[in-house]
């Protein structure tokens, strides 16, 4: 039998609404494409349980979808159903194998390494990882892995025909981020996600089915599109200085909204420095207020150099991903404490950025590599032995670009990688110029999105070319500094400030055209 994993359906009779009953709420979610059905009952005693499994056997077979029962041998041999899914601490899957029909389905929960290989060793048909969420549907005997932690199980299943199962608080407002986010580094993807109250606890679960089922086929569809063989986006220096040149027009004219939630060092630097070019900055920090910010912004930038609003991060982040608008993340010091780099941690699980910049040990932080070390919001040492590698490798995980700001500049989407050596010295001078590159980053991303938005045909995913929105971002500002500090005002740090805000407002095309050091690696 093959099987289609993508939306399976775990039950849950003691979630159901008021009003509802087992047999419609089933029925209702058959109806609306749930694609596998698992009951489980663990608390039911054996007579009522086999009784549950016989009405969900019939069912299912009227809309030609395999049942599985949850750790009942037994009942699953009693109704003839298609497998059983197992625990960890259920009976061994070779015993379940010698019990079962042949070609009967087995699936096993895996929580760790440790447990995906057993499986693939055992030769399951599946295994179900989790739990990605937090969730209220099942007891946890293991901490929640996070989005970002289901790629790690993934990479064991390389080469194997063992199918992938994401399951623990999935629900549609969760559903892309989880589908995004959960790839390994070699690109193993989930063949399907399980729910519980998503559906169980609806009073619509045709509906709500049916919601699940389309935002999991539209995926499906943008990664078929994506793997279409087609030229890849090829990049020179002169595309690049062309690209940057014409997002500076676009932000000027689209004037677009920048929500910045920053640290208090910065506000008034950033505020201004995007003004300078042409975009409109708003520094909100109440969650209440983030939803209605996420329909108007042009892009949102989360600096956590000062964490005064996790709360609020956390909203504006799954706002602006429903949105498919422009996420730029700024960790300052995220490697100076473990509340940073817990919260970093949980800010990323649960919202896609677009681009993550930062400095050297900032980004080694995210990447939990001991090659550079923190000295609270700087880098100290030599730096990365191959950065090249470091910012490809970091983009491919967080399936973001990734830019990493330095003496010399990297920014990488995880295939092209692009060198930038603008600048100067004086931008090291001054509090929070790490910080302005990240406003600026985020104005050339929000330009990026405005062009594409434009471009697209009807109901065409608007995604934008966020490496050239960080390039562009960078080039901005280096350049800037470097038209600034020879002013004949500029006699400090105290006096570059002011005289880089004026460059950044009278920033050319001519200027990035003369003055852009890029170079492209493929």
């Amino acid at each position: 039998m093959t099987i289609d994993y993508s939306l399976y359906l775990v039950t849950g009779r003691d979630l159901l609404p008021e009003g509802m009953t087992y047999h419609e709420s089933l029925e209702e979610s058959l109806r609306g494409g749930v694609t596998v059905v698992q009951i489980r009952e663990k608390e039911t005693d054996t007579l009522e349980f086999l009784e549950i499994a016989r009405e969900s056997k019939t069912l299912c077979d009227k809309y030609k979808v395999p049942l599985i029962i949850n750790d009942r041998v037994d009942i699953a041999l009693a109704v003839q159903a298609d497998g059983v899914h197992l625990g960890q601490t259920d009976m061994p899957v070779h015993v379940a194998r010698t019990l079962l029909p042949p070609n009967s389905i087995i699936g096993v929960s895996c929580n760790n390494l440790d447990h995906v290989r057993g499986a693939v060793a055992d030769r399951v048909d599946y295994i179900g990882i989790g739990a990605v969420w937090a969730t209220n549907t099942k007891n946890l005997s293991n901490p929640v892995m996070g989005v970002r932690g289901i790629g790690t199980l993934l990479s064991a299943l390389d080469g194997t025909d063992v199918n992938a199962v994401a399951i623990g608080g999935i629900k549609s407002d969760n559903l892309l981020r989880t589908l995004h986010g959960s790839v390994s580094p070699s690109g193993h993807k989930l063949d399907g996600i399980a729910v519980v109250s998503e559906i169980v606890a609806s009073r619509d679960p045709y509906n709500s089915t049916r919601t699940l089922r389309e935002i999991y086929t539209d995926f499906s569809a943008l990664l078929e599109q994506q793997g279409i063989p087609r030229p890849a986006p090829t990049y020179t220096a002169d595309s690049i200085k062309a690209g940057v040149i014409d997002l500076m027009r676009v932000v000027r004219e689209t004037n677009p909204l920048i929500h910045q939630i920053t640290n208090v060092v910065v506000t008034n630097q950033s505020a201004n420095a995007t003004l300078a070019l042409g975009g409109s900055p708003i520094m909100v920090t109440a969650p209440e207020e983030m939803e209605d910010l996420s329909r108007i912004l042009g892009a949102l930038l989360i600096n956590f150099g000062t964490v005064t609003s996790k709360e609020g991060m956390m909203l504006a982040g799954k706002y602006a991903n429903r949105e498919k608008k422009p996420v730029i993340f700024d960790p300052v010091g995220v490697g100076a404490t473990q509340f940073r780099r817990q919260t970093a941690a949980q800010l990323l699980n649960n919202w896609q950025a677009s681009v993550i910049k930062g400095n050297a040990a900032e980004l080694a932080a995210l990447a939990q590599s001991e090659e550079v070390q923190a000295k609270g919001v700087d880098s100290v040492g030599p730096g990365f032995v191959d950065p090249a590698k470091f910012v490809r490798d970091l983009a491919r995980r967080e399936r973001c670009v990734i830019a990493l700001t330095g003496q010399t500049d990297w920014v990488s989407d995880g295939m092209t990688i692009i060198r930038l050596d603008n600048g100067h010295q004086l931008l090291g001078k001054i509090t929070g110029s790490g910080c302005v590159v990240g406003t600026c980053v985020a104005l050339f991303c929000a330009g990026a999105w405005a062009q594409a938005s434009s471009e697209a045909s009807s109901g065409k995913l608007v995604r934008g070319d966020m490496l050239l929105g960080a390039v562009g971002g960078i080039l901005a500002l280096t350049i800037a500094a470097e038209v600034a500090a020879p002013q004949a005002g500029v006699r400090g740090s105290g006096s570059f400030l002011p005289a880089l805000i004026d460059a950044l407002y009278n920033l050319t095309p001519e200027s990035v055209l003369e003055r852009a050091r890029v170079q492209v690696f493929c």
